[in-house]
């Protein structure tokens, strides 16, 4: 007999990286190892592709500097490994000391992205939360994101009734402070966008972009307007104007249960187009063709993204893009801006709340808080600010806010001075090695998965199970069964009696906490009436696909009478001063430059640079600047920079080019790993500064609280020669 050949063993599953979920076709060869990755081209949703962070999955699973085991700090500041039940029970015992000296609000919780992309994290960590018992609750949702879900709830009536385009059918799409081509969709599950980009051509379709940089998805676009950073709101509020009754004559036809058009034509009536090109840039031409346009286009959609929710006028600008959508009649028309059908509603069964407005305000500043979290830009001053309240321990869930957090450096030198905190994560990080003890979950292809936030955001009503393609290792936990065993410990902790120990709350509460999320998942399925289940799903490879996207308003809506009222009374009263103060605001000082940030499609956020196949390459580290700002400042091309802000100052190196307009320079987020601890084989050689060490904390959303982190006035000048000593 000849000799025996290998069987490759085919497995779907799903990236979990960023929030387009993909489905990826993995083969292991006979040892089990990964033999090759590329994109399932069967699925309805992804349709195939692929970008370069997917292959990450498999650096992260094999990084030698991921954690496996938790580790608890030693007298020195190093690291020891220690069993789970000591690790959860110290943990428990350092919060809860903590809460019993200063009472419950003295412990603070920070919840970053990666929770939303774990079924586990989403199934369990509430419930932990929960039992923490504090109102001092935080997360990325104020970094980048508050001002979509504000204006959701007060238009839609729930946070996550978020409108995404039909990119699929429409015939003008129009992306503001928006990158897909880098993101994949932020808020907007969208996979495969390049080749729906070229679909959307070829059906003779249309898509605008504007932006203060020349990203990649302004560079195949058909048209691109620069716009300084800060001043979208001056633009899309002049759009409003034009449709309502500019110089055209009013361009409107919004559905009939819509109200409030009177009030939002009246409070409109100043933003003019020739104060958005005196603000923005954009010419009044320009800003009156594009109005006309999205009248007149059989179907058009605007998605607004980072650029417009992280500045002063986030919330504004977002409820303007929501009206140029609502008054053209493309909200809810195939083509327009649509909500998904998906299988697990979470919307519609209540299971994610629909939010609340400064309902409580932060001790400090006296920010509003929304859906019972404060915006992060208050954590460092909540935790350094003496008197009743003050924050003295601190649980971090998957987040690393050191790095991704408005003046980085300063929450840095707070998370120094906890009395305790926990991190779950599994990475020694810029936030995490500040704990006393890391409790590490599972990696992502170590668990399974299926997406029960993003397909609320999908361009398509899809379904899809994703098993794990690795076992955990025989002493691994999931990040569910983490918050299982610290809510246990918690609980036992705080159970003073059998009373209160075997109370039905108590019993019921830790039911909640034992049941699987697979079981969890199963029950909403079996219950939804898409008459699927967990099991079901597993015997499709590409899951069920319930086809494009459906009309569903006004049912699918969560206000009162199933109406919207356009005249959001939070919008209206900003609005009364804010042409003036747009008219009449200074310029930039003397030798000032306004800054942005930017991500790559090689990078997430503040982490994968330990990834070699993502870092590898040119360096995308630098500050951009434009060749004119450059000249001005005797500064050339690859040179050494200090770049400052009020609150402090980076050196990196800045690379000339006319993708930024003049006055705007622009730096990567998640980058600047070398403060001392971090366990990142990369982090010494890995180049790069943090931008948020130059975000102002004092500086947020007018309405909501959210980080600003475009528009950030800095100077640049060349940094001084290095000295050798001899």
């Amino acid at each position: 007999m000849g000799e025996s050949q290998s069987v490759e063993d085919v497995r779907h599953v799903t990236c979990t990286l960023c929030e387009a979920m993909c489905s990826l076709e993995v083969r292991l060869d006979d040892a089990g190892a990964i033999a090759s990755m590329r994109g399932h081209e069967a699925d309805p949703l992804s349709r195939g592709h692929i970008c370069p962070k997917a292959f990450a999955l498999q650096d992260v699973h094999e990084d030698p500097d991921r954690l496996r085991q938790p580790v608890r700090r030693t007298a020195d500041g190093g690291w020891r490994e220690v069993s789970w039940d000591e690790a959860i029970r110290y943990a428990a015992s350092r919060l809860l000391a903590v809460q019993r000296q200063h009472g419950d609000d003295a412990v603070a919780v920070y919840q970053g992205n990666p929770n939303v992309h774990s079924l586990g994290a989403l199934t369990h960590n509430p419930t932990l939360v929960r039992l923490l018992r504090t109102r001092n609750r935080f997360s990325a949702t104020s970094v980048d994101q508050l001002p979509h879900q504000v204006v959701a709830w007060a238009l839609y009536g729930h946070q996550f009734l978020l409108p995404v385009p039909d990119i699929d059918r429409t015939d003008l799409l129009v992306l503001v402070g928006h990158n897909p081509m880098a993101s994949n969709g932020s808020l907007w599950t969208v996979p495969d966008f390049p080749q729906r980009r070229r679909e959307l051509a070829a059906r003779g379709g249309r898509m605008v972009v504007i932006d203060p940089r020349r990203t990649e998805t302004a560079k195949i676009a058909d048209e691109h307007h620069f716009v300084r950073p800060g001043s979208d709101a001056a633009v899309l509020l002049a759009i409003v104007r034009e449709l309502l009754g500019g110089a055209a004559g009013e361009l409107t036809g919004p559905a009939a249960y819509v109200d409030g058009v009177d009030a939002v034509r009246a409070a409109v009536d100043p933003f003019t187009p020739e104060l958005a090109e005196q603000v923005s840039g954009m010419p009044a031409d320009a800003v009156r063709t594009l109005a006309r346009d999205l009248a007149a286009a059989p179907s058009a959609a605007v998605h607004g993204r980072m650029g417009v929710s992280t500045q002063a006028h986030g919330v504004v600008c977002q409820w303007a893009v929501q009206m140029i959508n609502i008054l053209t009649g493309n909200l809810d028309r195939p083509g327009g801006t649509m909500f998904s059908t998906p299988a697990v509603d979470l919307v519609g069964r209540g299971v994610l709340g629909p939010g609340g407005f400064g309902k409580r305000r932060s001790r400090v500043r006296g920010l509003p808080a929304f859906g019972g979290e404060l915006p992060v830009s208050v954590l460092a001053e909540e935790i350094t600010t003496p008197g009743e309240g003050q924050v003295r321990g601190l649980l971090t869930i998957a987040g690393n806010p050191v790095s991704s957090t408005p003046s980085g450096h300063r929450l840095d030198e707070a998370l120094a001075g906890l009395e305790a905190m926990v991190s779950i994560d599994f990475y020694v990080n810029e936030t995490t090695r500040h704990a006393d003890v890391i409790l590490p979950p599972t990696g992502p292809l170590e668990r399974d998965h299926y997406d029960i936030v993003f397909h609320i955001l999908a361009v398509r009503d899809t379904a899809r199970w994703s098993p794990a393609l690795f076992p955990a290792a025989p002493d691994a936990r999931h990040d569910w069964e983490i918050a299982r065993d610290l809510g246990a410990a918690l609980l036992r902790e705080r159970s003073n009696g059998l009373r209160e120990r075997w109370s039905p709350e108590t019993l019921q509460t830790e039911a909640r906490l034992r049941l699987s999320p697979r079981r969890q998942l199963d029950a909403l399925l079996r219950s939804s009436g898409a008459r699927l289940s967990v099991a079901k799903l597993e015997g499709m490879a590409a899951g069920a696909d319930h086809g494009p996207l459906k009309p569903r308003l006004p049912e699918r809506l969560n206000t009162p009478e199933k109406r919207i009222d356009l005249a959001v009374p939070l919008v209206l009263e900003s609005l009364s001063g804010l042409a003036t103060e747009l008219s009449v605001a200074p310029g930039v000082g003397d030798g000032e430059l306004l800054l942005i940030g930017r991500r790559h499609q090689r990078d997430n956020n503040s982490w994968l640079h330990n990834s070699a196949r993502l870092t590898r390459g040119r360096p995308r580290h630098a500050l951009l600047a434009h060749p004119d700002d450059l000249a001005a400042r005797g500064i050339q091309d690859g040179d050494t920079v200090v770049v400052r802000s009020a609150v402090g100052e980076v050196q990196v190196e800045v690379a000339a080019t006319d993708d930024v307009m003049v006055g705007v320079v622009s730096l990567p987020h998640g980058y600047g790993h070398r403060r001392p601890g971090v366990r990142l084989r990369n982090a010494e050689e890995l180049p790069g500064v943090s931008m948020n060490d130059l975000t102002d904390p004092a500086v947020v959303e007018g309405l909501s609280g959210n980080a600003v982190l475009n528009g950030v006035r800095v100077t640049i000048a060349p940094a001084p020669p290095v000295t050798v000593a001899p």
